[in-house]
């Protein structure tokens, strides 16, 4: 009985290295997002942090367009590294996971 608590707290301390070494990874890898019309760009990394923003000079003329855009690409690039973050350490989670019966969690 023993064995098999200390063989599932070895699991679960190795799953949580793997998940601080994913977290690590999303820091490097890159989401970029533009507007339809390719007026403004932005790049995050997968744990949702901005790295850039490229403006159009004909976006600089209009403040309230610029803030729209700003909104509306925005939130799609957090939308889609939050998509990445959360397959990446779902993954991680369920390959790490030992099986405990009734913690069926990541079927």
């Amino acid at each position: 009985m023993f064995g098999d608590i200390m063989g599932m707290m070895g699991k679960l301390q190795e799953t949580q290295k793997k998940m601080d070494e994913t977290k690590k990874r999303l820091d490097t890898a890159l989401v970029d997002e533009q507007s339809t019309d390719g007026l403004l760009k932005v790049t995050l990394t997968a744990n949702r942090a901005i790295r850039s923003i490229s403006i159009d000079d004909a976006l600089l003329e209009d403040k309230e367009q610029l803030e729209d855009y700003l909104v509306l690409v925005l939130n799609k690039a957090i939308a889609k590294a939050t998509a990445v973050n959360e397959a990446e350490l779902a993954a991680v989670a369920k390959d790490g996971m030992p099986n405990i019966p009734g913690m069926d969690m990541f079927k």
